[in-house]
């Protein structure tokens, strides 16, 4: 018989995602900063960026009273900053407004990198997780972060305090990650209260052209500048990782993400992505988010047992009109939990490519489907990166 209160904080975990609640997760690097400061007369040297999303959105039942509702939000803010001491040791920190438009850490670590193929970063971050995470809002080729399927646990916007080592062999064909971090359900009352860690790796390979992205990063386009065809495994597990401190199970999810771009047309780019998600509670039920009083960075439950798939498709036009160039995008997302009905989600979009990924305008449909949930939501959206 259905657990009639873990469907209802499941679908609203699941559902709220998917139309945009999980848009905070993305990668950020010296890569996308827009001013760099030198220092001294060495190496060291301090870079500053600014990543603004801004949309208008219709949402069926979006108005309190269940009806309509349209309005504008600043979806996301960040300032990005990189400082190099050495030219092998420097140190991230970036920002990001949570839900309540308060400032908080998104990213804050040390790092180590002395050469391609090992590195190490201590501190928050992004662990080792889906495509979909690694690339986050700014680097996807939808508008909406596909917080259906992707679902990794996350002390805030998909990141958490630990430890990766990383790096790229085989003339950077093959990228590795594995870390040690903090983990799900530490807190006295619920699963973890043992302090036990979350282990964290992936492994992609490039059969094509090298994806070029700082560190473990993803993107999910490339928008026409290489011939992308990488297959990836993710894997994460932690003991004690689900349920209360009397009803404990383990944790263990894994997925494995393709993509898929090839140049076309002089300009022109056909981008295909699928992943498919393995999520095991251990026959355990987790306990709701804010569960003996966590708070919403507390990463404490919400974890959902049971299988889910993704798949899109974009074409970039080759010809631009005025300065940029269009990109339509459809995808589908299902989720099928263990307990519960299945929850669908459909996109159909069209991006306005200007300079990649740091400036575009989108427009998109998106319809979520929960069982006795629904909602259809029309979005306008602007992406900038300095």
């Amino acid at each position: 018989m259905r657990d009639n209160s873990a469907f209802t904080y499941a679908c609203r975990r699941m559902f709220c995602a998917g139309v945009g609640a999980a848009a905070l997760m993305a990668p950020l690097s010296a890569a996308h900063a827009g001013g760099l400061i030198k220092i001294g007369d060495g190496d060291q040297s301090i870079s500053i960026g600014l990543g603004i999303r801004a949309s208008a959105n219709s949402d069926e039942h979006g108005a309190s009273d269940g009806s309509r509702s349209t309005d504008v939000s600043l979806d996301s803010v960040r300032l990005y900053v990189n400082a190099e001491v050495t030219k092998t040791i420097g140190a991230t920190f970036n920002t990001e407004k949570d839900g309540d438009d308060d400032i908080k850490v998104l990213d804050g670590y040390v790092r180590w990198q002395p050469m391609d193929e090992f590195n190490v970063w201590v501190g928050r971050m992004l662990p080792p997780s889906d495509r979909a995470n690694l690339d986050g809002p700014y680097y996807l080729s939808s508008w909406n972060y596909p917080g259906v399927v992707s679902q990794y646990p996350a002390k805030f916007a998909g990141r958490d305090n630990g430890v990766t080592v990383w790096g790229k062999v085989f003339d950077k064909k093959l990228t590795y990650a594995v870390g040690v971090f903090n983990g799900h359900n530490r807190a006295l009352t619920a699963s973890n209260k043992g302090h036990e860690p979350l282990f964290a790796g992936r492994v992609a390979y490039n059969f094509l052209e090298v994806e070029d992205n700082p560190g473990y990063y993803t993107s999910s386009t490339y928008y026409g500048s290489a011939d992308i065809f990488t297959v990836a495994f993710a894997v994460q597990s932690q003991k004690n990782g689900v349920g209360t401190a009397l009803v404990r199970g383990d944790y263990t999810a894994w997925n494995v993400d393709v993509l898929f771009e090839k140049k076309v047309m002089d300009g022109g780019a056909i981008t295909l992505e699928g992943a498919y998600y393995d999520y095991d509670t251990d026959g355990v039920l987790d306990v709701p988010p804010g569960f003996g009083g966590a708070g919403p960075t507390d990463n404490v439950g919400g974890i959902v047992d049971g299988k889910a798939f993704l798949a899109s498709a974009a074409f970039l036009f080759p010809t631009e009109v005025g300065p940029g160039k269009f990109q339509p995008v459809v995808r589908y997302q299902e989720f099928d939990p263990r307990v519960g009905p299945t929850v669908e989600a459909y996109d159909i979009g069209l991006n306005y490519i200007i300079k990649g990924h740091n400036a575009r305008l989108s427009a998109v449909w998106q319809h979520v489907d929960a069982g006795a949930a629904d909602n259809d939501r029309l979005t306008a959206g602007v992406q900038l990166q300095f």
